[in-house]
């Protein structure tokens, strides 16, 4: 079982953050209660770090999320303030039907061709559970907090990004 302790990812190091980095938040509105607390912990990080540029998109579902990135991206490309890096932000609880299937190989799918294929990275904080007790176990539970995970994954990945530029 992957837990954030296993893992060095919470260690951020001095002097990393890029804090004029403009960061996209494109979440769901399905399952609006648990979303509300993955964005909040990527605020609460961001904050934290000193990252004031901090812009969310809401889209309908899960699937949808690949389309608002590229949309955005497309959008705000050569514009002054266009993203650093993208947080994917959803949860799909398992159901009853497939859809859960195809619903999380899609929206992965859809984020992996994304990082592929834009020159800012995107990160994957869609959780994929069974049921709301998984989900809140990864919302400052024993799974650690997914949103703060994914807003330091981020400022880690703008400044890896960035220091290819410096070489």
């Amino acid at each position: 079982m992957a837990e954030v302790s296993n893992s060095k990812l919470l260690q951020i190091d001095a002097g990393i953050h890029n804090t004029n980095a403009c960061v996209v938040i494109v979440r769901t509105e399905w399952n609006a209660a648990i979303l509300d607390e993955l964005e909040k912990g990527c605020l609460t990080i961001f904050e934290r770090e000193g990252v004031k540029d901090v812009k969310v998109v809401t889209v309908p579902g899960a699937f949808e999320i690949p389309f608002g990135i590229k949309s955005y991206w497309d959008a705000n490309k050569y514009k002054d303030d266009r993203p650093q890096a993208f947080i994917a932000l959803g949860c799909v609880l398992r159901g009853d039907t497939p859809h859960f299937d195809y619903v999380c190989q899609g929206v992965t799918h859809g984020v992996t061709q994304l990082n592929l294929t834009l020159p800012v990275p995107v990160i994957f904080g869609v959780l994929t559970v069974d049921n709301d007790q998984q989900a809140q176990e990864r919302l400052g539970g024993k799974h650690g907090h997914k949103g703060e995970e994914a807003a330091i994954t981020a400022l880690k990945m703008i400044s890896l990004t960035q220091s290819f530029k410096n070489h």
